[in-house]
C-alpha cells in the first residue's frame, strides 16, 4: 500500500502552532483585562470607604481639617477611576483584537485540515480504484488464459 503524504503538512503544523499563539496571547489578554477590573473595583470599593468615613466625620466631632482629607481622596480616586476605566476600555481592545486574530488563526488551520481530509479522500478513492484495476486485471488474465487452467488438470 502506498502512503498518504500531505504536500502541505507543514503547513498545517505552522497553523497549529500560530493558534496555540493566539490562544496563549487571547489568554494574556483576558487576564490583564480581569486585573485591570480588579483594580476598578478596588478604587469604587476605596471610594465607597472614604465616603462612610466623611458621614462618620459629618456626625461625629465637626473636624473641617479631616472632611476635606476625605473630600480630596476622594476627588483622588474619582480621578484614579476615570484612568482606571482608560485601562479597562484599552485591555478590551487588546482582548477582542487577540480574539479577532485567534478566529483568524482557527479559520486559517480549519481550512487547512479541510484540505489534508479532502486530499485524503482524494488519496483512498485513487486507492481504491487501482486495486480494483489490480484485481480486474488479475481476473481477466486468469479467464483470458484458460490453457494453463487446463494444463493443471
Amino acid at each position: 500500500m502506498t502512503k498518504f503524504i500531505y504536500k502541505l503538512e507543514n503547513i498545517l503544523n505552522i497553523k497549529y502552532k500560530l493558534e496555540e499563539q493566539a490562544k496563549a496571547s487571547y489568554g494574556i489578554a483576558q487576564m490583564k483585562l480581569n486585573e485591570e477590573e480588579g483594580k476598578l473595583f478596588a478604587l469604587r470599593l476605596k471610594i465607597v470607604k472614604y465616603q462612610g468615613r466623611i458621614r462618620k466625620l459629618i456626625q461625629a466631632d465637626l473636624k473641617l481639617c479631616d472632611i476635606q482629607k476625605c473630600e480630596e481622596a476622594v476627588e483622588i480616586t474619582k480621578y484614579h477611576i476615570k484612568l482606571q476605566l482608560i485601562a479597562v476600555k484599552k485591555a478590551e481592545q487588546q482582548l477582542e483584537n487577540a480574539r479577532i486574530r485567534l478566529n483568524a488563526a482557527m479559520l486559517e488551520r480549519k481550512t487547512h485540515e479541510n484540505l489534508r481530509e479532502n486530499a485524503l479522500n482524494n488519496f483512498f478513492i485513487e486507492y481504491e480504484s487501482e486495486q480494483r484495476k489490480e484485481i480486474d486485471e488479475l481476473v481477466s488474465f486468469k479467464y483470458n488464459n484458460p490453457t494453463d487452467y487446463q494444463e493443471e488438470r
